[in-house]
């Protein structure tokens, strides 16, 4: 019986370990705004430029540990989950006794709340699991996964939900979803507008009057983007090129606007507007 139930955990922490990696990874490589790792541990212990790579190296750690344990039947790969949830139950107290106004950064960005005892008893309750895999064959995982039966289910189920009750991020991730802020304070990464505006056909129109393919500014206000380049008007006079990309919408508006160097508009051809486009490209 306690091994059916131990064995049936199996799934369950290779979910958690790949969800974490996951998020990990993309919230190190798509930090939405400035200075978002300073407030997701363990991140926050090291200086400002190990911050990045400390993260990502959370992420493939756990990577690592997903890997070994489903293609090998090693020891070392069971024992290795052990000693990772048994430490970082340790650096969640050391974040909540030395920071206690930063969040464990377990699922990435997402769990920016400030450690509390539910995500302690989180990574308590993984410790354990883990520990009880290593009084199961030593077999590698897939196996494992592959001779999982209906007698199973119950076990692994019960595990989830205590993981889910645990876990502080999933009513961050249902506040997400209910409440969507105005466009005007909606987290945008500037390279999507930049994909939108090279996408457009405002742009392909106007490319041939640009000096140099990367803009020399690039500042938002409220719902639009701006995008300065150099360029020459189409009488051969400097001017700045300065393409709008609005936010929101899946057919994004896209304008643009010829400024000479005492900040006038050119007269030139009318402004355009893009034909929409998709707002996943």
């Amino acid at each position: 019986m306690l091994t059916t139930i131990a064995t049936a955990q199996l799934p369950v922490l290779v979910l958690l370990l790949l969800a974490g990696t996951v998020a990990k990874m993309w919230t190190a490589t798509h930090e939405s705004e400035p200075g978002a790792l300073s407030r997701l541990g363990p991140a926050v212990l090291v200086a400002e430029r190990w911050r990045t790579p400390v993260m990502l190296a959370c992420a493939l750690g756990e990577l690592f540990l997903v890997g070994g344990m489903l293609v090998t039947g090693h020891p070392f790969f069971w024992w290795s989950a052990v000693a990772f949830f048994a430490l970082s139950t340790y650096v969640l107290w050391e974040l909540r006794r030395r920071r206690p106004d930063v969040g464990c950064g377990c699922f990435g960005e997402v769990s920016a709340i400030p450690v509390g005892w539910r995500s302690l008893g989180r990574t308590v309750v993984l410790t354990g699991m883990s520990a009880g895999l290593l009084w199961t064959p030593q077999v590698p995982g897939w196996k494992t996964l592959a001779g999982l039966g209906w007698d199973h289910v119950p076990a692994a189920l019960a595990g989830l939900a205590v993981l889910l009750a645990l876990s502080p991020e999933v009513e961050e991730t249902v506040a997400r979803l209910r409440y969507r802020a105005p466009c005007e304070q909606r987290r945008l990464n500037p390279a999507t507008a930049l994909g939108r505006l090279r996408a457009s056909t405002v742009w392909r129109s106007h490319v041939g009057l640009l000096s140099s393919p990367d803009p020399v500014d690039s500042w938002r206000e409220l719902c639009w983007r701006f995008f300065v380049y150099p360029g020459r008007s189409p009488a051969g006079d400097p001017v700045d090129v300065v393409f709008a990309v609005y936010l929101s919408g899946r057919h994004p508006a896209v304008r643009v606007a010829l400024v000479d160097s005492d900040g006038q508009p050119v007269a030139a051809e009318p402004l355009l507007e893009s034909t929409p486009i998709s707002a996943g490209r």
